[in-house]
């Protein structure tokens, strides 16, 4: 235990050392003082998709039907939840749309960042997506972008809260919190094969993603263009972590949304193709045959 704690202090003295001064105003909230358990939990999360997918691999898939929907119900519910607290919260405080500093809303800003702590949180809810594809032998939607995304924003919202909990931090999020009562209800209702004729919406909800991603770019790149004295190094830190993921979702829709609709296409034509000159083939050669009969 003596070796633990050690490593923990050395770790956060690091951060310390490297950020500066955590916000005080969230000291001694649940999983904010430690790295540790935020580092420790996404190992395991790693961990637990390797050693999952090698468990699963000689298993039959599991169903899951009663948990997924109650999980998908309860993660859109929490979006919910965070949308409107966020919204309120920041219309209560004056938030500048275009820049907002870290002090100047009082308790608003306290009340943003309380909504910030449950929207950290989720990230570690949400490693519950990657484990469900794992039970259930899903592992095609076990990519580089699914763990990259989930692993890193669980990370990177630690760092948040212990630095910059409100202002400026809000904006990502609500969009986020929008998008995802969309996404998990897609995906509730996805856990029911009757509704999959009704489901067509899906790469609108890719397209919805990348919009996301723009518009937090470009809200954070306002910041810097007209300063309110948000620290500029989490401004180009953001900015440059939402273009990697518009890169990746950018693959990612190409991939699903343009490629391989051509490639059916041409595997279609080629099939129809060879299908049409069997015909001849086999036209001609009852030709022959009924020529020689005759």
């Amino acid at each position: 235990m003596e070796h633990l704690k050690a490593f923990d202090d050395e770790v956060n003295a690091f951060l310390d050392n490297m950020f500066g001064p955590r916000d005080a105003r969230v000291r001694g909230w649940f999983m904010l003082d430690s790295y540790l358990p935020t580092l420790s939990l996404t190992v395991l999360y790693l961990l637990l998709i390797r050693l999952g997918n090698r468990c699963m691999r000689s298993r039959p898939a599991l169903s899951l039907r009663g948990v997924l929907t109650l999980y998908n119900l309860g993660i859109t519910l929490l979006s919910a939840y965070m949308l409107a607290e966020l919204i309120l919260s920041s219309w209560e405080g004056g938030y500048n749309l275009q820049c907002q500093d870290l002090t100047s809303a009082g308790e608003a800003d306290i009340r943003v960042a309380r909504v910030l702590w449950w929207y950290y949180f989720s990230k570690l809810i949400e490693f519950l997506d990657t484990i469900f594809f794992v039970l259930r032998k899903k592992t095609s939607q076990i990519t580089f972008l699914h763990v990259y995304h989930h692993a890193s924003m669980f990370n990177i919202w630690w760092c948040v809260l212990n630095w910059i909990p409100c202002g400026q931090s809000f904006f990502g999020p609500t969009l986020n919190s929008f998008i995802h009562i969309l996404m998990y209800s897609y995906y509730g209702l996805s856990v029911f094969p009757s509704m999959h004729k009704y489901l067509w919406w899906k790469k609108y909800l890719t397209q919805a993603q990348l919009v996301q991603f723009l518009l937090t770019i470009s809200h954070t790149m306002s910041a810097v263009v007209r300063p309110c004295g948000f620290p500029l190094g989490c401004l180009l830190f953001q900015s440059s972590y939402m273009m990697t993921l518009v890169i990746l979702f950018l693959n990612f829709y190409i991939q699903t949304y343009r490629k391989k609709p051509m490639k059916k296409a041409v595997e279609e034509a080629g099939k129809e193709v060879k299908n049409g000159f069997s015909k001849a083939y086999f036209s001609a050669a009852n030709g022959v045959i009924s020529k020689k009969a005759q």
